[in-house]
């Protein structure tokens, strides 16, 4: 199956449902620099998905892809910093945390496919 559209790759929908989830968990909090950076590396996974494959090479796509795996980590980190400073819940944690680790081993499998 041929994607057509970056809105159809499965990492870029999982990423938005995060980030969206992110800025709703993080809209009251009043550590701005937290949650700037937080809300900054979510959304840096879903658009540089995006922006490398709209560039339409796929060593292009690669690059941007190991960008946006970067991106999920710093989101993962951050997430222990929430979860330590009592922003977040333990629960709220591990359901991110594991959304997050599922976008990171979907864009490995990507990356793969690309090699």
């Amino acid at each position: 199956m041929k994607i057509e559209h970056f809105e159809d790759i499965i990492a870029w929908q999982k990423a938005k449902n995060v980030t969206i989830e992110i800025y709703r968990k993080f809209k009251n909090n009043r550590d701005y620099s937290f949650k700037d950076q937080i809300q900054r590396a979510s959304v840096s996974i879903m658009n540089n998905i995006a922006e490398g494959f709209e560039r339409g090479s796929d060593a292009d796509f690669k690059r941007f892809l190991f960008i946006a795996k970067g991106s999920c980590g710093e989101v993962r980190s951050m997430l222990f910093l929430a979860k330590e400073f009592n922003y977040i819940t333990n629960t709220e944690f591990d359901r991110l945390y594991k959304e997050s680790l599922e976008i990171s081993k979907t864009i490995s499998g990507f990356i793969k496919a690309l090699s």
